[in-house]
């Protein structure tokens, strides 16, 4: 136990090079165990205005799940979801990350999380093999919302299999209250072509290579925000997506058709002033944005890659916004004929 504390002391952030002042020091801060959501959902708002110990369960594993309505694949999982689990925390705050193995393959996983200070951003003391439990500690030095992914070798397949998800850290004054907040995280799957008989895709690492991607999805599979699973809002709500795009190679053009994006938190910079009414912006693989909208008029909202031929692919969802009718904003000229004076106009 001595010589694994004495690794993570050279290689990260530690408490102490002593046992019991180390143990002191983590019982000094207030302990919580964090609540974690699956996409689209996100933890609600941090309230309390000091750090904490802050500590996540993940699990690295393989599941076999749809991909889309007609095909299977056999995804390799955080806490058996594609993508894992949203994270929230506060600059500040410690976490105590408790990563395990249940893959019956014998493949080892760990975790990098883009947030992490250190060497490997905590993969090189998280990574585990089947049946095994690696703790380790990370302080949270800058606010953002960021990847994280697991980097066992090789790292690529990895993340192109599904083992990938989003850590906020909120700044101390917190966030902007808004009504709805939402995880939506874009990311390609390579598959080789469909066996006669089977309905389970297989990865390819060729097509990665030569970034052919089969699929580009929001969440982990085609449909993941359609029909009943569409995003819900209401008029006058304030909405805000957490936006991440896992790659593994590709650059989102994230676009809200209908709605001009009212803040922009370019690449979850909460540091800097956001963008103001901005159409469309660009998210790089390993990275993530930040947006916030008000939502005026009614109606089915398109969420999308405008790199365009990428929703045959996959990358498409919706967000259903209920409330009465705005024709002093958006009419039809039916509408018009039967609401004379409805809409300002010449």
């Amino acid at each position: 136990m001595r010589r694994y504390v004495a690794v993570i002391v050279s290689t990260l952030w530690v408490w102490s090079s002593s046992p019991v002042a180390d143990a002191k020091q983590k019982h000094a801060l207030p302990v919580e165990e964090a609540t974690l959501t699956f996409a689209p959902d996100v933890p609600p708002p941090i309230t309390r205005k000091s750090p904490a110990l802050i500590k996540v369960h993940l699990e690295g594993g393989m599941k076999e799940m749809a991909l889309s309505d007609t095909v299977k694949y056999k995804f390799w999982t955080f806490n058996d979801h594609v993508p894992g689990p949203f994270i929230r925390a506060r600059v500040g705050d410690t976490l105590e990350i408790h990563m395990t193995n249940s893959d019956a393959s014998g493949m080892p996983h760990n975790v990098d999380f883009h947030a992490v200070t250190g060497p490997g951003g905590g993969a090189t003391v998280t990574t585990a093999v089947q049946g095994e439990e690696k703790v380790a500690w990370f302080k949270l030095l800058h606010p953002g919302l960021f990847i994280y992914h697991c980097a066992a070798p090789p790292v690529m397949d990895h993340i192109a299999n599904g083992m990938y998800g989003l850590i906020l850290v909120e700044p101390e004054k917190g966030l902007p209250k808004v009504n709805r907040e939402f995880y939506v995280l874009q990311s390609e799957f390579y598959t080789k072509d469909p066996v006669q008989g089977s309905d389970v895709l297989e990865f390819s690492h060729e097509a990665g290579s030569q970034e052919h991607p089969r699929f580009v999805v929001f969440n982990g599979r085609m449909g993941s925000l359609i029909g009943e699973h569409a995003l819900k809002a209401k008029t006058g709500d304030v909405v805000r997506i957490y936006f991440g795009n896992a790659g593994p190679n590709l650059i989102s053009s994230f676009h809200v058709i209908g709605e001009i994006f009212d803040k922009v938190y370019r690449e979850s910079d909460f540091i800097s002033p956001p963008g103001r009414s901005i159409q469309t912006t660009l998210v790089p693989a390993g990275g993530s944005t930040t947006v916030e909208f008000g939502v005026e008029v009614p109606g089915n909202y398109t969420l999308l890659d405008h790199a365009i031929f990428r929703v045959e692919k996959g990358a498409v969802g919706y967000l259903k916004v209920e409330g009465p009718p705005r024709h002093d904003i958006y009419v039809s000229q039916d509408e018009a004929t039967a609401c004379p004076g409805c809409l300002v106009h010449p």
